[in-house]
């Protein structure tokens, strides 16, 4: 079972159940969560259930232990940034440091479903073009909770109230859930290391090369990643990671030299950005 997860407390959130309600026919059932209902909807081979909390989805740790085979947990969300740039995105959920200030287990991220990811986000672009959005679409850096055991993913429409209202960019990222549940891509995963919160390169590499990015590193948590988290992020992908691409101008040496050897102790092939 899917689970797509949706915060009262959440604009955008709400905006995207409507429109996976209203366009893509989510039904109402007679089981209720946290007293609202619950709605169905059967894609391909998996039965897609739609939930409403009342907190903020990164507090959701709680989440799967609510529900029974859960395969996946998809959480529908606002983005926020200062500069209000329309973005929608998508990223795995985990804390990469030593600190959970927002939700999640320190130093405990997620298992990324890479392939789907990569799916909602070429669906993301699809439908830009479709709806005539001036959006960016990004992969964002694993960060914030929660830190879940199954395959866990947020799609984010941002950055602003301007934009968590806009029912055509809720659209947008209601299409990329449907489409990242029927997924069938079988890409390689990576893991992507350096550069910004919004990894514009590895996004681009994405669209052009049969690579799903799972985990993603920024520059400025890689001083807090060492061998033993590399392995778990490596773990906590649903797919077996082949690569590692390096943003090499987006990460301090000290950094580079520190990585680079255990990449080749775990055997992970290099690829230089």
């Amino acid at each position: 079972m899917i689970l797509i997860v949706s915060s009262l407390k959440d604009e955008a959130s709400r905006n995207i159940a409507q429109s996976l309600i209203e366009i893509y026919n989510f039904e109402p059932t007679a089981e209720t969560f946290h007293g609202r209902r619950v709605y169905l909807k059967r894609i391909k081979e998996h039965d897609a259930k739609l939930v409403f909390i009342e907190d903020d989805l990164v507090n959701a740790q709680f989440i799967t232990e609510a529900f029974n085979n859960v395969e996946t947990v998809i959480f529908i969300s606002r983005h926020s940034s200062k500069s209000e740039i329309p973005t929608l995105s998508v990223h795995t959920p985990g804390n990469l440091t030593g600190e959970a200030e927002f939700g999640g287990l320190p130093r405990k991220v997620s298992v990324s479903p890479a392939c789907m990811m990569k799916t909602a986000l070429l669906e993301m672009m699809k439908l830009k073009e479709e709806l005539n959005l001036k959006f960016e679409v990004s992969y964002e850096c694993t960060h914030h909770g929660p830190s879940l055991n199954v395959p866990s993913m947020f799609a984010e429409l941002g950055s602003s109230p301007r934009q968590w209202r806009n029912m055509k960019a809720a659209e947008a990222v209601s299409s990329a859930v449907i489409a990242s549940i029927a997924n069938e891509r079988r890409d390689a995963a990576a893991l992507g290391i350096g550069g910004p919160h919004y990894s514009r390169k590895f996004t681009r590499i994405a669209v052009e090369r049969p690579v799903a990015f799972g985990h993603i590193i920024p520059k400025y948590a890689a001083p807090y990643v060492d061998e033993s988290m590399i392995l778990h992020l490596i773990n906590r992908t649903a797919e077996k990671v082949e690569y590692a691409f390096i943003d090499w101008k987006g990460l301090r040496g000290a950094d580079r030299n520190r990585i680079l050897p255990v990449l080749e102790k775990l055997k992970v092939q290099v690829k230089r950005v």
